[in-house]
C-alpha cells in the first residue's frame, strides 16, 4: 500500500521532486508508505520515446523491449494513490511525463487505475507562470485513467484548491510546503479510507 508519486521533471533533484518529496513525507507520517518513480528512468534509451499507437487496444510491445517503461507501468499499477507532478513548460506539463503517460493505454485497458486517488503538483519560475494550467493538464491525465482527482484539502485544514502550485526555488515557497504537506495527507488518509 503506497502513494506513488511520478516526478515529470528531468531533473532529478529539482523543483518537482522536491515538492513530491514533501507530499510523500507528509504520507509517511500517516502511515502510508512512499515511492518516488523518476519519469526520466522510465524512457530513458527507449528507440521511440513516444507512443505510435502501433496496435488497438494496446499489445504493450514497447513495454517488452523496456524494461524502465515496463517497471513504471508496475509500479503505477500496484499503487493506491498517485501524484503526478511537472513542472511548467509552455503552460503545460513536460515532453517526457507526456511521453510516459502515454505508453499507459494498456493500463487503461485494464482499469488498473479506476477509482484510486490522484493528485498534482506544479513548479514554475514565476508566480503565475501557467501552474494552473499545467495542474488542469496533469487533472486530465488522471481522470482519462479513471482515477478520482483530489485537491490539497482535508477535514482539519481547508477544503483546498485544485493541488499544489510552486514558484522556482520551491524550497522557498512556505506556502506551497505547507499546501504539499495537506495533500501527503489527503491522500494517504484516502488511501486508509479505501482499505478500511
Amino acid at each position: 500500500m503506497y502513494v506513488l508519486a511520478i516526478n515529470g521533471s528531468p531533473r532529478r533533484d529539482g523543483n518537482t521532486a522536491f515538492l513530491l518529496g514533501k507530499v510523500l513525507e507528509a504520507a509517511e507520517s500517516e502511515g502510508v508508505e512512499g515511492k518516488l518513480l523518476q519519469v526520466m528512468d522510465a524512457v530513458k534509451g527507449q528507440s521511440n520515446p513516444f507512443c505510435v499507437a502501433c496496435s488497438s487496444p494496446c499489445k504493450e510491445a514497447c513495454h517488452q523491449k523496456d524494461a524502465g517503461l515496463r517497471e513504471a507501468c508496475e509500479a503505477l499499477e500496484g499503487a493506491a494513490a498517485v501524484v503526478l507532478g511537472s513542472p511548467v513548460y509552455f503552460g503545460t506539463v513536460s515532453a517526457q511525463l507526456k511521453a510516459l503517460w502515454d505508453k499507459t493505454r494498456a493500463v487503461r485497458s485494464r482499469r488498473s487505475l479506476v477509482g484510486k486517488p490522484a493528485a498534482a503538483v506544479s513548479v514554475g519560475a514565476a508566480r503565475f507562470g501557467g501552474q494552473e494550467t499545467t495542474l488542469k493538464a496533469l487533472h486530465d491525465m488522471l481522470l482519462i485513467q479513471g482515477m478520482s482527482v483530489v485537491g490539497e484539502g482535508t477535514d482539519d485544514t481547508d477544503p483546498g484548491h485544485q493541488g499544489v502550485c510552486a514558484q522556482h526555488p520551491a524550497s522557498e515557497d512556505s506556502f506551497a510546503l505547507e499546501r504539499a504537506r495537506i495533500l501527503g495527507l489527503r491522500l494517504a488518509r484516502e488511501v486508509k479510507r479505501a482499505a478500511s
